[in-house]
């Protein structure tokens, strides 16, 4: 019987992309202090994206982002807090509204196959 590879279907919703853009995330922490981080991202997707953070964010908090290169704004939730080697702490987040077009591109819909690159062969010398 032949194994079938783990990652045989993608189950995300649209692809990720590893791109660091400069962004201004904001918010309200529940004891109700403002927090404001210039920060950027690590990774993005059309849903939303990972971003480095000065402190930890609770999952599920709402904050508001802010791309710098276009401007747009949206409103996210924070979805996972994960804490580096180097001390960093990387949120994820999905967008709850305005979220279309953040990120100026275009991503594959789910379950897209990766486009094969064909290498031309090497011409033996005659």
């Amino acid at each position: 019987m032949a194994l079938l590879h783990y990652r045989r279907i993608e189950r995300r919703r649209t692809g990720r992309a590893a791109l660091c853009i400069n962004m201004l995330v904001y918010g309200e922490h529940a004891s109700g202090e403002k927090f404001r981080y210039w920060t950027r991202s690590i990774g993005v997707s059309g849903h939303g994206g990972v971003v480095l953070l000065e402190s930890e964010l609770r999952i599920g908090q709402t904050i508001q982002v802010m791309n710098e290169y276009n401007g747009k704004k949206a409103s996210a939730k924070i979805v996972a807090v994960r804490s580096t080697k180097d001390g960093q702490v990387q949120a994820s987040f999905e967008f709850v509204e305005g979220g279309d077009k953040f990120w100026s591109m275009t991503f594959p819909p789910a379950g897209a196959k990766p486009v094969r690159r064909f290498l031309p062969r090497a011409v033996e010398g005659n």
